[in-house]
């Protein structure tokens, strides 16, 4: 009788499943940011992003920014609020309610949802860093 073939096969179906893994989460690892936007940001900033999701109260010491307003939008760098995102609102000294997405996103991710607040905005930030 050998001993050695049930471990074999383990091994054997566990590298399967591990590969069987990693395929899976490299292939669905990244959302679209209307996706990400929806799930992560809208229950503060609201579906629209005008800053009136149902987590937005008046109680709140600071209340969610507008995405949507071109004024408010237009006087922040892409790095600004690629750090918002990825660090949380404490980064930029704003709410330290918003809490930091950079170990739940991926870089293109935070990315791509920094160009979607763009689109929510139709705006661009300053040319040159604050």
């Amino acid at each position: 009788m050998n001993s050695r073939a049930p471990i074999g096969h383990l091994l054997k179906a566990g590298a399967l499943f591990i590969a069987l893994l990693l395929f899976v989460s490299a292939s669905s690892a990244a959302a679209p940011p209307e996706v990400n936007y929806r799930f992560y940001c809208a229950q503060c900033h609201g579906l629209t992003g005008s800053g009136d999701g149902p987590n937005a109260t008046r109680h709140q010491p600071v209340a969610p920014r507008n995405f949507t307003s071109a004024s408010e939008m237009s006087i922040l760098t892409d790095a600004e609020i690629i750090l918002a995102i990825g660090r949380g609102g404490g980064a930029v000294a704003k709410s330290t309610l918003m809490p930091p997405f950079a170990s739940t996103l991926g870089a293109e991710e935070i990315i791509e949802l920094k160009d979607y607040l763009r689109r929510l905005c139709r705006c661009s930030g300053p040319e040159t860093p604050r």
